[in-house]
């Protein structure tokens, strides 16, 4: 197919400099044929779209070429197969064809897989009490003088927008923990679902897809508040893309310029009103005419009932008792 700009040095000869088919083909070296085509047609670009591709080599292979990759979906970048090993994987089965093959399939597969992906993973609406998410931020302040930097939880209601944010020495289990009764005690409720990322504090294991392995005082703190944990796939922040906003806008409106505190209690007491003062001056970005808090306040009977604090039960190991005869 001749390049956009070789149709259009045709067309400027013969329309604009009445040039005949000859002295055009001669001069731009191009065949008569591709010149009566353009001069004859309108159009300013010329495409062929193969309609199946027929994929003759790899064909038979391409259930394992897509089993390695789906396999690397799971694992730290350091752990997964290059396409060169892929490659040779599929060799050693009985695949004669090139690398080449192998790559363009894997970047057609990967493609798809991502369309796929985020249309199943990213829903568009959030019904009320539907669903809230939750994640950690790394923020410097000065608490008396010292420049320390605190960790800070961010639980956010997706139908509302409601945003919480606490500030705390450490990431710990218990933090965790704290965090979500905090939360849920101000939101007066929970929601049915909880999305996370693989956190340490809560999960132990990561398999391929959604499959997870949650620590057991994380399962039991769930259990309490009656929310199912739903952990993201590895490297897709997209799936809790609200609170990932909220941790950049946290970060902008309400720890810029630097903090001075005197304590982390007067930090987080100063933070929960700026979440509240946040809510009621800015508008709800689906539910327009009304604010952020109304829409929060009306979500407020959607909510799964705050049962009071989970009491955090550190793990418990019996004594080794001696067989007896």
């Amino acid at each position: 197919m001749k390049s956009v700009d070789t149709i259009a040095r045709v067309r400027r000869a013969f329309h604009v400099q009445g040039w005949s088919v000859k002295k055009i083909a001669r001069e731009l070296n191009v065949s008569r044929n591709t010149v009566r085509k353009i001069v004859r047609s309108d159009a300013t670009e010329f495409t062929y779209k193969r309609e199946h591709q027929p994929l003759p080599r790899i064909g038979a292979w391409r259930g394992d070429v897509e089993r390695f990759l789906i396999s690397n979906e799971g694992k730290p970048s350091r752990e997964r197969l290059t396409l060169i090993r892929i490659y040779e994987e599929v060799r050693a089965l009985g695949y004669d064809g090139s690398y080449d093959t192998v790559r363009r399939y894997a970047k057609s597969w990967a493609k798809a897989r991502g369309t796929v992906t985020s249309e199943a993973y990213v829903p568009l609406y959030y019904a009320p009490g539907e669903a809230y998410q939750f994640d950690w931020s790394h923020e410097i302040v000065l608490i008396q003088g010292v420049t320390t930097t605190v960790k800070v939880a961010h639980v956010r209601l997706c139908h509302s927008r409601m945003m919480f944010v606490r500030a705390y020495m450490r990431e710990s289990q218990e933090m965790v923990f704290d965090a979500h009764d905090e939360a849920f005690a101000f939101f007066r409720g929970t929601c049915t679902r909880g999305i996370y990322d693989n956190m340490k504090t809560a999960v132990e294991a990561v398999f391929v897809g959604k499959g997870r392995v949650y620590n057991r005082r994380f399962l039991q703190m769930c259990s309490q508040y009656l929310v199912q944990p739903v952990a993201c796939t590895p490297a897709s922040g997209w799936e809790k893309g609200q609170v990932e906003n909220q941790v950049g806008l946290v970060r902008e409106r309400f720890f810029t310029p630097r903090l001075r505190v005197k304590s982390l209690e007067e930090l987080n007491a100063w933070l929960l009103d700026k979440c509240i003062a946040y809510a009621k001056a800015h508008g709800h970005p689906e539910q327009t005419g009304q604010t952020i808090w109304q829409v929060f306040e009306a979500e407020g009977s959607s909510l799964v009932r705050y049962v009071g604090p989970f009491v955090s039960v550190p793990e418990q190991y019996s004594p080794i008792v001696p067989f007896e005869s």
